[in-house]
């Protein structure tokens, strides 16, 4: 199976590779590759990679104990995630407990060096702690990222890579880690001689998005973070862009996506506390992501590390509202990712709502629930990742702008009702009095009968696919 890597640079592209486990889990299609997420951040505490690290954890536990051997009737979770470097990190040396002074030993610099640093850096640049990243300052991102072919695992990386594998960037424009990391990861692909698999790397397929700023940091005299700044930075950066990775085609597809930053997270400059909401830009990047998975290989040519073909794409979203619905996405969007995130949902729902209290049902029954309900697959490892699931729901419908197309307060009453802006068709059986879960219920039953797998996990997952794939059809004709 090929693999596609996934770069994701700083609190951003931890947030992305985040919302990307949230479609993979939910069974959209990415051609058929093995996902392998790296994350790249010198604030080795940061909440927003702590977060996706466990995500990935537990997708991987969940993944692992399903075989999908051959025709499986569930989707859910059907792409592996695999990882080259321990916790999906990319270890970058000598930043722990290190000033930037200390890093680029300005103590022994002769005087007129010092002079000539003192004209690139301010003295609170060299003075910064760099184990809590870069605090938006790509001029010192951009010197100690410069490291990357010395790093034990990107050599790692380089080694496993195979022939048909794909490359894939996340970064942020208007801060330090991602502004300065995505041109010199890029460099580092096209023109790493002295990598394994050289000539492989340097002619792969590199696809990459560039989040232009689409929030806000809180005022705070006390930090070194700035909103009024990321215009700026964002403007400085696609210039130089503009002739190191556009310019010079050494990118296959580049991806663009921002929007005005609306609402401001809390200003924390690094560690556990910088644990950003979850934001609809995350998801659009994420789909970038399943979308060049999806190109096909003859439109992503290299030769000499220089693309033959590049493209370059923007998002946009049908209608321009403060709150979004399946119905204001692009008709493209709405076919990737509807249908899928509808089943999740429901399949999230009667997990947390009642299926504790199923196992007098026909099908729990069949399936020996009640002994499956303290299996570690279902109780801790599933049980958390639908609670992540739920929160990354929650938080991109209360950010600005949000993205809420369920109603995340739907229970028992109106269960059907969940989907906003889509009424949900009736059969005959819920007029005579078979609604919501009852009807979840004799779906439920009807097609136990019918999963073939073995395992208990594998007819649970299956069974749910199945159900909640009947319903989904049924009730919005997706």
């Amino acid at each position: 199976m090929a693999k596609l890597y996934v770069f994701g640079i700083g609190g951003t592209g931890s947030r992305v590779i985040k919302s990307l486990t949230m479609l993979l889990a939910s069974g959209i299609d990415v051609n058929n590759f093995e996902i392998v997420p790296i994350i790249i951040d010198p604030d080795q505490a940061n909440g927003d990679v702590t977060r996706t690290v466990e995500i990935l954890k537990n997708y991987q536990y969940i993944r692992n104990k399903l075989s999908f051997s051959g025709n499986e009737e569930n989707k859910f979770f059907q792409t592996p995630i695999t990882n080259s470097t321990q916790n999906f990190k990319l270890e970058l040396s000598d930043v722990k407990n290190d000033r930037f002074k200390d890093y680029i030993e300005y103590a022994s610099l002769d005087e007129s060096n010092k002079a000539l640093l003192s004209i690139l850096f301010s003295d609170e640049n060299l003075n910064s702690d760099m184990e809590v990243g870069f605090k938006g300052n790509p001029n010192i991102g951009s010197v100690v990222l410069n490291q990357f072919n010395k790093s034990q695992d990107f050599r790692e990386f380089a080694s496993s890579f195979g022939q048909d594998d794909r490359i894939f960037i996340v970064s942020s424009i208007f801060g330090g880690t991602g502004a300065a990391g995505f041109p010199l990861l890029l460099k580092n692909i096209r023109k790493g001689s002295d990598l394994p698999n050289a000539a492989l790397i340097q002619n792969a397929p590199v696809g990459a998005i560039t989040m232009l700023p689409y929030f806000g940091v809180a005022p705070d005299e006390n930090s070194k973070i700035d909103k009024s700044t990321f215009i700026s930075k964002a403007k400085a950066a696609l210039t130089y862009y503009e002739k190191n990775v556009s310019g010079n085609n050494s990118i296959n597809a580049l991806y663009y996506i921002g929007d005005h930053p609306n609402n401001d997270y809390t200003n924390n400059e690094g560690s556990s506390t910088q644990k950003n909401d979850a934001h609809f830009l995350e998801l659009a990047a994420a789909l970038a992501i399943v979308d060049f998975a999806k190109t096909d290989s003859f439109l992503l040519q290299n030769s000499n590390g220089v693309a033959q073909n590049p493209s370059y794409k923007e998002f946009g979203i049908k209608n321009i509202v403060n709150e979004i619905i399946f119905s204001d996405l692009g008709e493209d969007t709405q076919t990737v990712i509807k249908k899928n995130l509808t089943q999740y949902q429901l399949f999230n729902l009667y997990l947390k709502d009642k299926l504790n209290d199923a196992t007098d049902q026909n099908w729990a029954k069949n399936i020996s629930l009640d002994s499956f309900l303290t299996n570690p697959f279902l109780n801790s490892y599933l049980k958390t990742f639908n609670n992540y699931f739920a929160e990354w729901l929650h938080e991109m419908g209360s950010n600005k702008i949000s993205f809420k197309p369920f109603d995340l307060d739907a229970n028992h009453t109106n269960l059907f009702e969940m989907v906003k802006g889509k009424r949900p068709d009736i059969s005959l059986l819920e007029k005579m009095g078979s609604k919501n879960y009852n009807r979840y219920n004799l779906i439920l039953s009807k097609n136990e009968p019918k999963i073939t797998s073995n395992s208990k996990e594998e007819k649970f997952m299956a069974l749910f696919y199945k159900t909640t794939e009947d319903l989904v059809k049924e009730k919005y004709n997706f």
